[in-house]
């Protein structure tokens, strides 16, 4: 097995902004920040899950990660080379070390080819077994590994369960022996009976295959269950940092204490303090000043409303964006305080 300490990504200050056109004519401009300013380093054989609401830039992060979205400015290092600058032959030869599995299986699969057809394409792209026989032998393997039979191979998407799709897209993603797997919200549309059996065979592949995820959900017990470490987004900037276990005993950012009272407990006569926050999820194209997630906090500072937080390390391997734990914003605030007082 890899070593959990030996790095394979690290993304610094990635951003990217889409123009959108609006009023008449489309002459009004505005941009939308779906990435604004994401960084984190990934180590080989880890699981990094990303939570957070809908519209957070969860998704947009993964994309821009494999270059599927051009990222605006910032920088994505996979084994130590930069990934954003690479012409188009060095990236689709990069494709076959970095995979996602998308959302809904059913509309990532073309529904006029077979499964055989949709895998064989995979491995005709990154020339993996070119001989007939061998490209059949491995479809085989591929199919079984991801628990279905050799047999579905000449069946049509339309012909499986959401489940089996999920598989199919998996099998697609392994196919060509990568060494990251972006799962981007892959359990969400099945039935949560069918999820948790998705979600074992991510573990299994990870084991077997020794493999690195980053996984993305916004339900927060499949993140707890399949990640070393999670990242919580908050309009597009990662507002915590932490590992799983520390995260879920002591979450430290108020969003990410919000989320964590908004989870079910086995006791049902359990005291828990459910933190309910106002209002919604800013506009990307328009977010607040300072912290975006000010007009919704409850310990919001007035410096919380024009300086936007810096990411600080507020406990060992703890990563928070937040004036909270940030001693020099709490005395600046003071002395604002102070000098109005007076």
């Amino acid at each position: 097995m890899t070593s959990k300490h030996e790095e394979l990504l690290r993304v610094t200050d990635l951003k990217t902004h889409f123009t959108i056109s609006g009023g008449i004519l489309g002459k009004n401009k505005s941009v939308v920040k779906a990435v604004d300013g994401v960084s984190f380093y990934l180590n080989k054989g880890e699981t990094l899950g990303i939570v957070g609401e809908s519209g957070c830039g969860k998704s947009t992060t993964g994309r821009s990660i494999l270059q599927l979205i051009k990222p605006t400015s910032g920088s994505v290092k996979f084994k130590g080379e930069e990934v954003t600058n690479l012409k188009s032959k060095k990236l689709r030869n990069l494709r076959s070390e970095m995979q996602i599995v998308f959302q809904d299986p059913f509309a990532s699969l073309n529904p006029r080819m077979t499964i055989e057809s949709i895998l064989k394409e995979a491995l005709a792209t990154h020339h993996i077994s070119d001989n007939k026989k061998e490209r059949r032998e491995r479809i085989g393997e591929l199919l079984n590994t991801v628990g279905l039979n050799s047999s579905h191979a000449a069946r049509y998407p339309h012909e499986f369960s959401g489940g089996q799709r999920q598989r199919v897209g998996i099998a697609r993603a392994i196919a060509v022996n990568p060494q990251l797997i972006i799962a981007d919200e892959p359990v969400s549309a099945l039935d949560v009976s069918v999820q948790a059996q998705i979600v074992n065979l991510f573990e299994d592949l990870q084991d077997s295959l020794d493999l690195t995820y980053i996984f993305i959900a916004h339900d927060l017990s499949v993140v707890k269950h399949v990640s070393d470490r999670i990242g919580v987004m908050y309009l597009g900037r990662i507002v915590e940092l932490s590992d799983k276990k520390q995260l879920f005993k002591e979450p430290l950012h108020p969003y990410t204490q919000a989320l964590m009272s908004a989870v079910p407990i086995p006791d049902p006569e359990a005291k828990k303090e459910r933190i309910i926050l106002q209002g919604d999820v800013p506009s990307p194209a328009n977010p607040p000043s300072g912290c975006p997630f000010h007009p919704r906090c409850r310990y919001a500072m007035d410096i919380c409303k024009s300086v936007a937080p810096r990411e600080i390390e507020a406990k060992p391997g703890r990563f928070v964006s937040c004036h909270l734990y940030d001693e020099s914003a709490k005395q600046l605030s003071k002395t604002k305080d102070a000098m109005l007082t007076h």
